[in-house]
């Protein structure tokens, strides 16, 4: 028997009414340019992307950005990973359910891929409660769906998901998940969403990592830093939104590289609080393996290039808080 996950967080993080939703995907998409540095969108071969997954009033428009440049002309099945906030999982799960539902319409489960990943022994199984709680996976399933509908000719055609949850993975583990993944990476007819919020800054996040200004602060550096305190003065040299754009530029750069360890070794320099570090680890490592294999042709394949950036708030006193949206898109 066929279940299908509700949209839980329908009415709350997203509209639940299937015209307003379906209207403000078509405006924020509408806002991205036709064409970025040069290059028509979609861009052709991009079948990665990174974005982000907060309410959409406040990463809907960045989002747009990777969906916009998403490449689904030869999609047949679509892997969307997503990090786990509330379930602990030290490795990956897969969904139990066959449909996932969205306002716009329900999302069909590749329920022969999770039974071949679960095939390998290194997946869990979200149950229902797990499933419908997290956000990071949901928030995606309305723009995936619109981008096939202006892709195929009917909902019949379109191709079928499969989520994976992402839990707190250590290096080895996101190579290992990255080693069985290569395989449907390789294939041009997959397609791959990385769902990732980039640095939650504020004492309510326990990350107050700051960077003064220093005759190198244009460079790509992040030594001098230290933790801002409750009590300490806010800095003005630069003001803290400053320093929280040159962690993420980092972060960004770092992935930017395509060298799995470069990523993992910024987030141990700075502790930058991406929470999608995991599943943007194990996609890293799934082309770090297809790279050995000689399956990746070209100097910029499977290289990730960040698109657009933006910050909830600007944050200028240690009390405030911000969280950072980019989105970014990888041609293999």
């Amino acid at each position: 028997m066929t279940t299908t996950r509700v949209a839980s967080h329908a009415g709350s993080w997203y509209s639940s009414r299937g015209t307003t939703l379906s209207n403000e995907l078509d405006q924020w998409l509408a806002q991205v340019p036709a064409s970025i540095d040069g290059t028509q969108l979609p861009v052709p071969g991009a079948r990665i992307i990174i974005a982000p997954h907060a309410g959409y009033s406040y990463s809907g428009p960045a989002a747009a950005w990777a969906y916009k440049s998403l490449d689904l002309s030869n999609a047949k099945r679509i892997f969307l990973l997503g990090p786990s906030h509330a379930l602990y999982l030290p490795g990956c799960a897969t969904s139990k359910h066959g449909k996932y539902a969205t306002p716009l319409g329900d999302l069909i489960i590749d329920t022969a891929t999770v039974k071949e990943l679960q095939g390998t022994g290194k997946f869990d199984k979200m149950s229902t409660d797990a499933d419908e709680t997290e956000h990071s996976l949901e928030m995606h399933l309305p723009y995936i769906y619109k981008m096939l509908s202006q892709s195929f000719k009917s909902a019949a055609e379109y191709p079928p998901l499969v989520p994976i949850l992402v839990g707190n993975t250590n290096a080895d583990a996101e190579k290992s998940y990255g080693k069985i993944l290569a395989p449907y990476l390789a294939d041009p007819t997959s397609v791959f969403v990385v769902s990732s919020d980039f640095c939650h800054w504020g004492l309510r996040f326990q990350y107050t990592y700051y960077l003064p200004a220093s005759p190198s602060s244009a460079a790509a550096s992040s030594s001098g830093g230290y933790s801002l305190k409750k009590r300490d003065k806010d800095p003005t040299d630069p003001p803290i939104h400053e320093s929280i754009g040159r962690l993420d530029k980092l972060a960004m750069d770092a992935i930017e590289t395509g060298i799995h360890e470069e990523f993992l070794g910024n987030l141990r320099e700075t502790g930058n609080t991406v929470c999608g570090r995991h599943p943007i680890g194990v996609v890293m490592a799934a082309i770090e393996v297809l790279e050995k294999e000689s399956k990746v042709e070209g100097k910029e394949k499977g290289k990730f290039k960040f698109v657009r950036y933006e910050r909830s708030s600007e944050v200028e006193e240690i009390s405030d808080s911000s969280v950072s949206y980019a989105s970014a898109y990888a041609v293999l």
